[in-house]
């Protein structure tokens, strides 16, 4: 295995090609694929998915809230949905988007960054709006296990944009400083450094500057959400460490292993053609 985190994730989307699957356990999905909505359901749907892909995907991303429903048989389902993803060697992005302050962001980061820890992801999502400092504790547990962390910076949800494109004494807007602040702390890393953004698929027009950040971008909404490769290629074509992210269009073509293999290799030969 590669050192460091932007090591293993640049392997693996060269390797595998440029896409993120999302473990997105819907109800739903569960009861399209015929599964019971309760813990025995979701190991076999979280298992399905890992099985038929974390060998051929670069990225699986589980979407924390749906395993958090169920109680604890939920989060045991989810330590076992982690580990066995790593261990077939996909990169794991823990989708919890966790945000607090001093000691409260440090247990965040000992419960999903810590390598000896049971839920111990390559990296999580964070949510910087207590202000980017708040999220040092997490940086640092990143840095320091060789881990990533991605900061939202510009969602597609409507609502975001209040906040998100506000501009700030600076004349930035928060989106804007946020990236800024995250290419402070990738400076003078390679391939890349390990703090990146999360940026929608959906977002229109893409008035953020990117070209700074030296760090990835996970970008949320292929697929089913409306995001298409050419949203992509026109929004963040020449940009390194670009993480396209769809879900529901490859889990909805479940449960047959082979279907979601088929499915995901269709998304990676489509965003291959767009250039990404």
């Amino acid at each position: 295995m590669a050192d460091t985190f932007a090591e293993r994730l640049a392997g693996r989307l060269s390797d595998r090609g440029p896409l993120c699957v999302g473990i997105d356990p819907h109800a739903s999905l569960l009861q399209r694929w015929g599964l019971t909505d309760d813990a025995a359901g979701l190991d076999r749907f979280a298992s399905t998915i890992v099985d038929a892909l974390a060998g051929e995907v670069a990225v699986l991303k589980p979407q924390s809230a749906f395993f958090e429903r169920h109680g604890s048989a939920g989060i045991a389902v989810l330590e076992r949905t982690v580990a066995r993803a790593r261990a077939a060697g996909a990169v794991v992005i823990l989708d919890v988007k966790r945000g607090d302050i001093g000691s409260t962001a440090a247990g965040y980061a000992q419960a999903y960054l810590d390598r000896t820890g049971p839920l111990a992801a390559d990296a999580i999502t964070a949510s910087p709006y207590l202000g980017y400092g708040s999220l040092r504790p997490m940086i640092d547990a990143a840095v320091a296990a060789d881990a990533g962390l991605f900061v939202l910076a510009m969602t597609s949800n409507p609502e975001g944009a209040t906040v998100q494109r506000a501009v700030g004494a600076e004349g930035r807007t928060v989106a804007q400083q946020i990236v800024a602040d995250a290419a402070a702390d990738n400076a003078d890393a390679r391939p890349f450094g390990p703090i990146g953004v999360v940026v929608g698929a959906t977002v229109g027009e893409l008035d953020l500057d990117l070209s700074a950040l030296h760090g990835p971008v996970l970008v949320p909404g292929l697929g089913a959400q409306g995001g298409t490769p050419a949203d992509l290629r026109r929004l963040f074509g020449g940009l390194p460490g670009i993480v396209p992210s769809a879900s529901r269009s490859v889990l909805a073509e479940g449960p047959e292993p082979a279907a979601l293999l088929a499915a995901a290799r269709r998304q990676i030969d489509e965003l291959r053609a767009a250039g990404l």
